[in-house]
C-alpha cells in the first residue's frame, strides 16, 4: 500500500493535443494557431461535462510556454517549463475556480496579478473554470482587462453553460464548442487503458459503459474504476449490467415475443421475474421504450446508423424489427411514454406497470380489428359520453331537374297518408321537408314566378312529378316576442308543470316577473336563488316550448335574482362566539362553573 491509488480520470489525463479523445476539431485549430503564432488573448471553451475543456486549457498553457516545441505544435515534455508544469510548480499558469471565487474581490485580485510579467517563459495563462458562476458585478469588473490584456497574458474561460455568460464577455473571446465523445471513441480509449492496466475486459462490457456515460469520458473512467473494484479485475458483460443496474436486453426480446403471441401469462411472469431481481417499474418502462425505439430505427436502412447497441446485437435487432409492423411499434412507444409519465402519480406502481403490459398484450389484436381494407384506421378516442341536444332542421334543396326556386319563397311538403306509395316508388326516396332561405319578417312571401319558356319552378315541378302524394304548404313566418302571447305561453307551461306535480316549480313560475328586452330576448325576475334554480331546471323544455309557440328559434331569456328581499337568518347564526357562550351559560350555569374551575379561556 505504498503507492497511493489515483483514479483513471486523473492518471490518464491527456498531456498533449494528440492524446485528447474526440475533439480533433479543437486540437487541430489550437496547434495551427500555436505554429503560426496567431494566438488570441482570450479563449472560451464551452461544452458538456467531462469532454476535455480544462484538459485542453492546461495543454494549451503548457505548449505555448514550451521552449522546444515539436514541428506539429506539441510540447516537448523535456524542457524546464514542461517539467515544472507536469510537477505542478509552474508560476506561469493560474487556475481559478469561479464556482467558489465568484465575487468582485476575487476578480480584482486576479486583475492585480495580471500586471506582473512572467519571470520565466513567454506567457502567463489564467484559467477560469466554471466561469458562468461569476456574478454580474464580477463580469463587469473583468471586462476591461479581458478586452485589452498585456501582451504576455492569455485568459482561458471554461464553462458548461454558455447561455449564462454575458454577451459582452462572449464578444471578447474566441469561442470553441466541445462536443460529446462518441461511443466508438470512448470504447477505444477504454480499451487502451485496460490493456495498460492488464485488466481482462469484454468489448461488450466497454460498450455498455460508453452508453451509460452518455459522451462523458470522465464518467466512463469512473464507472470503469468501480466495476474493476467490484469484479476484482475481470470486467464482463453480465457483471457490468449487474453493477450498473441495467436490465439485460434478452428480457425485452422475450417480452416482445410474449406480446406478439398475446401470451399475457408469460408477460406477467416475466415481469415478476424482473421485479424480483430488484428492478423498479420505471426502469422497466424506460428500458422497454428504448428497446422499441431501437426496433423502430432498424425498420429503415437509412436510420439504422442511429442504432447504438452492444456489438453482436445489431443483427438480432434487425431480424426482430422485420417481424413487427411499424404501426405496432409506434403505438407501443406511445403507450409506454404515457405510462412512464404517469408512473410517479400511481399509488400502486406494480399494478400500473402490469396494466401497461396488459394493454400492450392486446394491442396487436386492436390494430387488426381497426384495419379497413388492408389499411390501418386510426381510432377516435372519446374520454366519456357526450350528450347534446339537436333541433330538427329541414334539408335545403336548391335545384331539382334543373329548376331554380325563386329567392325568398318557402315550401313545406307533407305526405298524404291516404295514398301509400309502393316500396320501389321514387316517392320513398324524396325528402319529406324542403325549405328555402327565409325572407325578412317585414316582407310578405312572394308568389313563385310564372314559368318562362320550358323552365318550371320548384312547386310546379314537384306537383307534376309526384302528383297528389304530397300537400304543399307555406312555412309560417317567425314571430317576435309580445307580452300577451308570452304570458299566455308562460301560463300554459305553468299548467303543464302543475299536471306533472312539480309544485315547487309551479310556485316559482307563478311569482316570476317577465320583462321583454327586445324582439327575441326577455328577462325572468325571481325573488331568491332557490327560485332561480327551479327556473334553470326547466330552461331546456321551456325554451323549446317558446320556440314552437313563436316559430322562432332565436328566442332566449336570462334569469335575474331580485336582491330587494332578504331571507330571514336564524338568531343563533347572527351571534358571535362570545354571545353564543353567554347564552349557553345562561341556560346551563354548570358550563360557566366548569370553565371557572378549569380556568379555561374561551376564544372569542
Amino acid at each position: 500500500m505504498d503507492n497511493k491509488f489515483i483514479v483513471s480520470a486523473r492518471k490518464y489525463r491527456p498531456q498533449n493535443f494528440n492524446t485528447v479523445v474526440g475533439q480533433s476539431h479543437i486540437t487541430t485549430t489550437l496547434k495551427n494557431a500555436i505554429r503560426n503564432n496567431q494566438l488570441a488573448h482570450a479563449f472560451l471553451f464551452c461544452g458538456p461535462r467531462g469532454v476535455g475543456k480544462t484538459t485542453c486549457a492546461r495543454i494549451l498553457a503548457k505548449t505555448i510556454n514550451c521552449t522546444q516545441p515539436t514541428a506539429d505544435g506539441e510540447a516537448c515534455n523535456t524542457c524546464a517549463s514542461c517539467v515544472s508544469f507536469d510537477a505542478g510548480t509552474s508560476l506561469n499558469i493560474h487556475e481559478l475556480d469561479a464556482a467558489s471565487n465568484n465575487s468582485v474581490d476575487d476578480i480584482r485580485s486576479l486583475v492585480e496579478q495580471v500586471r506582473f510579467a512572467p519571470q520565466a517563459g513567454k506567457y502567463k495563462v489564467y484559467i477560469v473554470d466554471e466561469v458562468h458562476m461569476l456574478s454580474a458585478s464580477a463580469f463587469n469588473a473583468f471586462l476591461k482587462t479581458l478586452e485589452e490584456p498585456p501582451s504576455y497574458a492569455i485568459f482561458i474561460l471554461a464553462t458548461t453553460e454558455k447561455h449564462k455568460i454575458l454577451p459582452t464577455i462572449l464578444s471578447r473571446c474566441q469561442i470553441f464548442d466541445f462536443k460529446r465523445i462518441t461511443n466508438n471513441d470512448t470504447v477505444e480509449h477504454l480499451q487502451e487503458i485496460v490493456d495498460k492496466e492488464e485488466i481482462q475486459a469484454e468489448k461488450a462490457a466497454l460498450q455498455v459503459i460508453a452508453q451509460k456515460s452518455e459522451g462523458c469520458m470522465r464518467d466512463s473512467l469512473s464507472i470503469l474504476d468501480k466495476i474493476v473494484s467490484f469484479t476484482n479485475g475481470t470486467v464482463t458483460y453480465q457483471n457490468t449490467l449487474e453493477h450498473l443496474n441495467i436490465l439485460d436486453e434478452d428480457y425485452y426480446f422475450k417480452m416482445l415475443d410474449c406480446m406478439q403471441q398475446q401470451n399475457m401469462a408469460g408477460a406477467m411472469l416475466l415481469y415478476d421475474e424482473i421485479n424480483r431481481k430488484g428492478f423498479e417499474g420505471d426502469l422497466v418502462l424506460n428500458g422497454f421504450a428504448e428497446f422499441i425505439r431501437n426496433l423502430l430505427v432498424c425498420k429503415d436502412p437509412k436510420s439504422a446508423a442511429l442504432l447504438e447497441v452492444v456489438e453482436g446485437l445489431q443483427e438480432k435487432y434487425t431480424t426482430t424489427a422485420n417481424k413487427v409492423g411499424i404501426s405496432y411499434l409506434v403505438s407501443t412507444l406511445n403507450i409506454l411514454n404515457e405510462a412512464e409519465i404517469n408512473f410517479k402519480m400511481a399509488r400502486n406502481k406494480r399494478l400500473h406497470v402490469e396494466l401497461t403490459l396488459i394493454k400492450l398484450n392486446f394491442l396487436q389484436q386492436a390494430i387488426e380489428l381497426s384495419a379497413d381494407n388492408g389499411t390501418v384506421v386510426k381510432k377516435k378516442r372519446i374520454d366519456g359520453p357526450v350528450a347534446f341536444r339537436v333541433q330538427p332542421i329541414a334539408p335545403m334543396l336548391s335545384k331539382m331537374n334543373g329548376d331554380v326556386t325563386p329567392a325568398g319563397s318557402k315550401l313545406y311538403i307533407e305526405q298524404k297518408p291516404a295514398a301509400p306509395a309502393p316500396a320501389n316508388s321514387p316517392a320513398n326516396t324524396v325528402p319529406r321537408s324542403i325549405t328555402t332561405p327565409p325572407a325578412s319578417n317585414s316582407r310578405p312571401v312572394p308568389k313563385p314566378a310564372p314559368p318562362q319558356g320550358n323552365k318550371k319552378n320548384l312547386l310546379d315541378a314537384l306537383r307534376e312529378k309526384y302528383g297528389d302524394q304530397y300537400a304543399i304548404e307555406e312555412v309560417k313566418e317567425a314571430e317576435v316576442l309580445k307580452m300577451d302571447k308570452l304570458r299566455e305561453c308562460w301560463d300554459a307551461y305553468t299548467a303543464e308543470l302543475e299536471r306533472q306535480k312539480k309544485h315547487s316549480s309551479v310556485g316559482t313560475f307563478k311569482i316570476a316577473v317577465l320583462t321583454i328586452e327586445n324582439d327575441i330576448r326577455f328577462t325572468v325576475s325571481v325573488p331568491a336563488l332557490t327560485a332561480q334554480k327551479f327556473v334553470e331546471q326547466e330552461r331546456m323544455m321551456l325554451i323549446d316550448h317558446l320556440h314552437q309557440a313563436f316559430n322562432n328559434r332565436s328566442i332566449s331569456f336570462s334569469i335575474l335574482v331580485d336582491a330587494s328581499e332578504k331571507e330571514e337568518v336564524p338568531a343563533h347564526m347572527r351571534m358571535n362566539s362570545k354571545e353564543k357562550f353567554e347564552r349557553i351559560a345562561e341556560q346551563y350555569p354548570l358550563v360557566k362553573e366548569l370553565r371557572d374551575k378549569l380556568k379555561l379561556e374561551i376564544d372569542y
